[in-house]
């Protein structure tokens, strides 16, 4: 028998020798879907939060008119669910505005504890209504009030005026008698300007001032915490060339003189400054003039 013969007998043999073990491992195999297996359009999971119940606080709020000037100022109470409302004063106070008594007076700008527009006193205490968190203990009410002993423009909106006519009559810019060369910068060194620090971050709110018992009795002609820590900064700012003459101003027993340390100003003021420490080496400084 010829080679070619016998090539042709033997291979349909070798081939069922091969590949009869390969199908039958391949048919041992369990192709079948698993049953634990996701279907292919599943129901989305139920991820709504669960309602809480309201938890409702009370909040007394002074209340005046100017149109109706006989009547006399109010404590008027609103009831705020706080599952519903933000965390802070301001939040609540935005709240009732909005959804319960339009006619609510106050300031507010920033909300975030930059500009001072949102200064009153809470449970007894000036701060502002931006960094005041609402105690959530609901049994016990959150009292509002302007800022007290100045007069007030409606409800919680008190006159600023007389404060910012004496912030302005402390020239609170850089006075120079020689100015730097032309074209040239006002330089400071990092130790000078370090100097300022604890001074220039005030943002004129006026807590302090209005927490202070001497600025209360002589508003009139005592400058109050707030400005006179605003003219020690820019006595105390090397590149500022009037310090003698701004210290000569307050040359008189009301300006600074009514300042008895009593301190108010430093444990109110919601930035964490100390006005105190500035007005007593304002003191210092014309005790060496």
């Amino acid at each position: 028998m010829s080679v070619s013969l016998m090539s042709a007998a033997i291979r349909p043999a070798l081939r069922k020798q091969v590949f009869a073990p390969v199908a039958s491992m391949a048919r041992s195999f369990n192709t079948s879907a698993p049953t634990h297996m996701a279907s292919t359009n599943p129901s989305p999971p139920d991820n709504t939060p669960a309602k809480k119940e309201p938890m409702y606080k009370t909040f007394e709020i002074y209340r005046w008119n100017p149109d109706t000037p006989a009547e006399k100022p109010t404590l008027q109470e609103y009831k705020v669910d706080l599952n519903a409302c933000g965390p802070m004063i301001l939040d609540a106070l935005i709240k009732i505005k909005n959804e319960m008594d339009p006619t609510l007076t106050f300031r507010r700008s920033c909300r975030e504890g930059i500009c001072g527009s949102c200064a009153m006193n809470i449970e007894g205490g000036n701060t502002l209504a931006c960094l005041a968190r609402i105690d959530r203990n609901v049994s016990k009410p959150v009292k509002i009030y302007p800022l007290p002993n100045m007069h007030i423009v409606k409800d919680l909106v008190p006159d600023l005026t007389n404060f910012y006519k004496q912030y302005k009559s402390i020239e609170p810019y850089l006075k120079q008698k020689t100015g730097p060369p032309e074209g040239k910068e006002n330089l400071q060194s990092i130790e000078d300007r370090k100097k300022l620090d604890g001074l220039y971050e005030c943002i004129l709110c006026a807590c302090c001032s209005t927490s202070c018992p001497s600025y209360w009795w002589n508003q009139d002609e005592y400058l109050g915490p707030a400005v006179l820590m605003q003219a020690y900064r820019w006595m105390a700012d090397s590149r500022d060339q009037f310090g003698r003459e701004r210290r000569d101003k307050l040359q008189d027993k009301y300006s600074i003189y009514r300042c008895h340390t009593i301190m108010n100003c430093a444990k109110t003021c919601p930035k964490g400054l100390n006005p105190g420490r500035a007005i007593a080496q304002i003191k210092k400084d014309m005790a060496f003039d």
